[in-house]
């Protein structure tokens, strides 16, 4: 297992930035995720620490090497592209075993690790098949094997699940998630999929306009977004715009216009002054549904419309000119619309952000 370490990296693309000045410690055997929204530079820093891009400025480390100006051959990763790049005109076993090949490995030794890797991917018994005849998780599942067969120090994968059906995905999810625990592989996976990465991953960063801009647990980043662009991509949230009335160490409280809020400041490396504008943010699953008001954080309002999501309800509720969303996990329980009712939520849930 090695380390991997982002120092300073830049990158440019004519007068774009796509990478700027980024810093990231990614641990020994870590599934670490990269997400953010189309462009904002996570498949080019999968590339460059692939070595596929040259950066312009900084550097990038496995565990105490200097791999920035390595060939992506030399690198000796494990690289999985969102289309498989499997050829079209070789079989399974072929496909497999094209990098052992290219490493001049003796053929004795091809056909025992290519056989191993088919069989820890499921797939003995494929060798003879070409990629047209294969599923897509099957083609999947080829190009895991191709990509583990040359026992990489560490494994890159860019968006290897968007082209598979909503089933095959969390089959292929618990794969990735088995391989690289059975292999203790370092790997770098990414992702617009805020799901995938909340259900599989270590830690994850998210990124926006060539930037890291928050590191964390699933859990960590989800309950405590920094900004208000995490919080927005990360899952589902209501905002409700106030003003900073107090803020203790972490603990804020917000005035707005359908009531008094407590929570946490969002970032608290960044204090914001009193009076400054801010966003409450509050996941649709922290709210709680009463007849009657029930302490701080209680917002008075009417129920609206329910939207009925198999497993789960999601209810409107309506405080004010504001409309917010709450999360029923039992549909049976469902409120009817159009009565008087409060909503609260626990201040650990109440995440104060910068507003704008």
């Amino acid at each position: 297992m090695i380390s991997i370490r982002i120092d300073q990296l830049t990158k440019r693309f004519g007068s774009v930035t796509a990478l700027d000045r980024v810093d990231l410690t990614i641990k020994p055997g870590e599934l670490f995720f990269l997400l953010g929204p189309s462009g904002c530079g996570k498949t080019t820093l999968l590339r460059t620490i692939a070595g596929f891009y040259l950066p312009d400025e900084g550097r990038v480390w496995f565990g105490d090497e200097d791999v920035t100006r390595l060939p992506p051959h030399r690198r000796n990763t494990g690289m999985m592209f969102q289309s498989y790049a499997l050829w079209p005109h070789m079989t399974v076993a072929e496909n497999v075993a094209f990098g052992l090949e290219e490493r001049h490995v003796p053929v004795a030794d091809i056909k025992r690790e290519v056989a191993a890797a088919l069989a820890t991917m499921h797939m003995t018994g494929y060798e003879k098949r070409r990629p047209n005849e294969l599923s897509g998780g099957q083609q999947q599942r080829v190009a895991l094997a191709r990509a583990l067969v040359v026992h990489p120090r560490c494994l890159l994968l860019d968006e290897p699940l968007s082209n598979l059906d909503a089933g095959l995905r969390l089959e292929m999810r618990a794969e990735i998630r088995r391989v690289t625990r059975e292999f203790q592989l370092t790997t770098v996976y990414v992702t617009h999929d805020q799901k995938e990465a909340l259900s599989i991953a270590d830690r994850l960063a998210v990124l926006d306009r060539g930037r890291v801009i928050q590191v964390g647990t699933p859990r960590e980043v989800y309950r405590r977004p920094r900004t208000a662009g995490v919080a927005r991509f990360i899952g589902e949230t209501d905002f409700i715009p106030g003003t900073l009335r107090t803020l203790v160490g972490e603990r804020a409280t917000v005035a707005t216009d359908i009531g008094e809020l407590h929570g946490l400041l969002g970032d608290p490396s960044q204090p914001l002054p009193i009076g400054a504008p801010v966003l409450a943010s509050v996941r649709p699953e922290a709210w709680r549904l009463t007849d009657e008001p029930a302490g701080a954080n209680c917002l008075q309002g009417t129920l609206g419309d329910t939207t009925y999501l198999g497993e789960l309800a999601q209810q409107e509720f309506r405080a004010g000119d504001r409309t917010l969303r709450v999360l029923q996990l039992n549909p049976r329980d469902a409120a009817d619309a159009r009565r008087s009712a409060y909503a609260t939520v626990q201040p650990e849930d109440v995440v104060v952000l910068a507003a704008g």
